[in-house]
């Protein structure tokens, strides 16, 4: 069993989660969503919460096979239906405050291959919408990349779980004295790039290179978000672990151009290869790829703001997932690596007093509106990013380069 400084490196994993990412607090709830090839790293997590003062932790399962099943013989108006006591139960949640902790690391990628691509791209969309606007408003919560063989196959070629484990520690920042404070000091270096960003009052950022020329609008006054962020309680906290970005939401009605996607993309149970999108008054209208391009269509088609961005995002090559020098297969840690953004849904944060308006508000604004938010990396050699504003244009990243 490996260690890390004393400890078993299963429970610094979960020490990290619980204390930099949704830093629970004593007397509160917690859930846990995670997949059942997860089981002895959620077990460690839920030992930690506990450990740290959770009343109550709740597991939520995934299963990939299960999900097939429901896929398979369920209608998509039954896949899709949304469920009041499902919505309850978020209200709930919201009430109370509660920390929301995500495992990933998908077991089994080709686990939807040959279903329905609409039925596999479903979801509820009234309890997603529901979910997202808690996560965006009351809840701490917290994303994590957990290995398991499956995953590692993805990555390796062989279920060298060992092997993934040290570049998920080394991402994660296990090997150090103490991860958490580690972190903490990291999300401090992101935060001073995005109040730099937020001081030059961009109106547009422009993303360059090898089959990637996309300019996008910004909203005036956004805001730039880096490292971690504080509740409405004053409690600060870590919404992905690892996270090497800052990024805001832009304008959803004004991106133009193209993009190649660098990284490979798991989506709904399907690889995603060679991913090229092309864009126009802000909409994905042309969507080509190597492999898996029908189940991006699927995806971009189940909802009315799937072909809207939601967030744009600036990563240089001094990440520590980009340093890896390896293709994780697992969008939270490739997301990392490299500069991206995403279709879907928008942050609400990114505008002032954001989270205290109404959807048509922030639809106004320009804010996008979406059950999907779906991150594609284009960033990687050769790619530079510039930003227009009051003071001209200002050059952010040059060559994978923070150079702002």
């Amino acid at each position: 069993m490996t260690t890390l400084g004393g400890m078993d490196r299963i429970q610094r994993f979960a020490d990290v989660v619980v204390r930099a990412g949704v830093n629970v607090q004593p007397g509160q709830g917690v859930i846990l969503r995670t997949d059942t090839a997860h089981l002895e790293i959620a077990r460690a997590v839920v030992e930690a919460a506990y450990a740290a003062g959770a009343a109550w932790v709740e597991p939520l399962w995934t299963d990939g096979p299960m999900r097939r099943s429901a896929v398979t013989h369920s209608s998509l108006e039954q896949l899709t239906a949304t469920r009041g006591w499902a919505l309850q139960r978020v209200r709930e949640w919201s009430e109370e405050g509660i920390a929301a902790i995500t495992l990933l690391g998908d077991p089994n990628p080709h686990v939807l291959d040959g279903t329905d691509p609409a039925k596999a791209a479903s979801n509820r969309t009234g309890e997603t919408r529901a979910m997202r606007e808690a996560t965006m408003g009351r809840l701490r919560w917290t994303a994590v990349g957990a290995p398991n063989p499956g995953w590692a196959e993805q990555v390796f070629g062989e279920p060298d779980t060992e092997r993934l484990w040290e570049a998920v520690a080394t991402a994660m920042r296990l090997d150090a004295e103490d991860p958490a404070a580690a972190w903490q000091e990291r999300a401090a270096t992101l935060a001073g790039r995005a109040s730099t960003l937020d001081a030059l009052e961009l109106t547009s950022i422009r993303y360059q290179g090898p089959g990637t020329d996309l300019t996008v609008g910004l909203i005036p006054g956004c805001i730039w978000t880096g490292g971690g962020m504080i509740d409405a309680a004053g409690v600060p906290y870590l919404p992905n672990i690892p996270t090497e970005e800052v990024f805001t939401s832009p304008d959803r009605l004004t991106a133009e151009g193209t993009l190649r996607v660098t990284k490979p993309l798991v989506l709904n149970g399907q690889l995603v290869l060679g991913l090229r999108l092309v864009l126009s008054g802000g909409r994905i209208v042309e969507v080509s790829a190597d492999s898996g391009a029908d189940a991006v269509r699927a995806q971009l088609d189940s909802d009315p703001g799937a072909r809207f961005l939601g967030e744009v995002s600036l990563v240089d090559r001094d990440s520590r997932i980009a340093r890896a020098g390896i293709v994780f297969h697992n969008t939270l840690f490739d997301e990392n690596a490299g500069c991206h953004v995403a279709w879907g849904s928008s942050f609400p944060f990114a505008v002032p007093d954001g989270l205290a308006k109404s959807p048509a508000e922030r639809e106004t604004l320009g804010l996008n509106s979406s059950t999907l938010h779906t991150d594609v990396v284009i960033g990687g050699d050769g790619i530079t990013v510039t930003g227009t504003g009051p003071k001209g244009v200002t050059e952010i990243i040059r060559d994978e380069q923070w150079v702002l």
